[in-house]
């Protein structure tokens, strides 16, 4: 438990340390922000607020968990998929900031990068992982299943959806880090439960940042931490719950991710087959503010929830002896 609080008081001290130095010099480049025409009005206001905040909050995570956590396979691997998130939503926000390029990196070479991570996880952990195999645990019923060669798709898909429900997430002050803090807290707890301490010791510093970040993230902003944070945030999330063999429970304690990526495709798919929109706008935390909700209160509201969601993740594990093997009980 030390370790985990020494992790966690590195990364935010080392985010804090940064953001005076880093925030300016974001300003200096004109790495603004643009708001959507389309957005609330109430966001327009933010329009050349710097972005690319993630680079500072990424470090803090990657300085903490090299200093406290064991060097091992385990934590190389997820270091490698918060890592390549972080590359991927670096030249996203590079080619939208600073290329002034709208559309940013293209899906499909977002999409290329996210199967290149998803394959290298799978050789590694399946090479150098000694409990690794191509299984599924189903909490509530506590079952595994194999699915053999259809872990490696199944792979790509805990990571493009939990990296990508993260980032459309990361549309309101505090937001993201926020909910990244709590969903980090309960899974350094489900880590230690399922005897991955040096994973528990990541997600530490994952808290200690993203906390770190919220003095300057919380409303109003002096900085967003863009897609080089909220992806390789999403990242980080993924690669906790594959490291720890808990995939579904991503599901649960991110709740709050699943609903923002849910509203988008709820409200595409709506709108193509009938041309009406479910939705005031999405992702739906957008629908609340223009339903009166203040920024601060969808926010607090939304952390709330996702507090309750990581509670029931936790309840759902405590009960487990077998197959997942747990070191503690709750």
């Amino acid at each position: 438990m030390t370790n985990l609080l020494i992790a966690g008081a590195i990364a935010a001290g080392v985010v804090i340390l940064l953001a005076p130095i880093c925030i300016p010099i974001l300003h200096k480049l004109k790495f603004g922000q643009s708001i959507r025409a389309e957005g609330p009005k109430s966001h327009q206001v933010k329009s050349g607020t710097p972005t690319m905040g993630g680079i500072f909050l990424i470090a803090g995570i990657v300085a903490a968990t090299l200093i406290i956590a064991d060097w091992n396979a385990e934590i190389f691997l997820a270091l490698f998929i918060l890592l390549g998130h972080f590359v991927l939503g670096f030249i996203d926000d590079y080619l939208k900031v600073v290329r002034k390029q709208n559309q940013g990196l293209l899906a499909r070479y977002k999409l290329a990068g996210q199967i290149l991570i998803a394959l290298v996880t799978t050789f590694v952990a399946s090479n150098l992982l000694i409990d690794f195999d191509p299984s599924i645990w189903i909490p509530v019923v506590n079952a595994k299943i194999d699915i053999g060669v259809f872990y490696v798709p199944f792979l790509f898909f805990v990571i493009v959806g939990a990296s990508n429900a993260v980032n459309l997430t990361d549309g309101l002050d505090g937001l993201a880090s926020g909910c990244m803090a709590i969903a980090a807290s309960c899974y350094a707890v489900i880590c230690l439960l399922t005897g991955h301490d040096d994973l528990a010791i990541f997600c530490a510093a994952t808290v200690g940042a993203c906390v770190g970040f919220l003095k300057f993230n919380f409303h109003p902003a002096k900085v967003f931490m863009g897609d080089t944070g909220s992806l390789a945030l999403g990242g980080a999330f993924a690669a906790v719950g594959i490291l720890s063999r808990t995939e579904i429970l991503l599901a649960v304690v991110g709740y709050i991710f699943v609903c923002e990526a849910l509203s988008v495709i709820i409200q595409v798919i709506s709108f193509q087959t009938t041309g009406k929109r479910i939705f005031r706008m999405s992702p739906i935390h957008h629908h609340f503010e223009l339903g009166g909700w203040s920024e601060v209160k969808v926010v607090f509201v939304f952390w709330t929830v996702g507090l309750i969601a990581g509670i029931v993740g936790l309840y759902m594990l405590s009960g487990t002896a077998a197959p997942i093997q747990l070191v503690g009980g709750l």
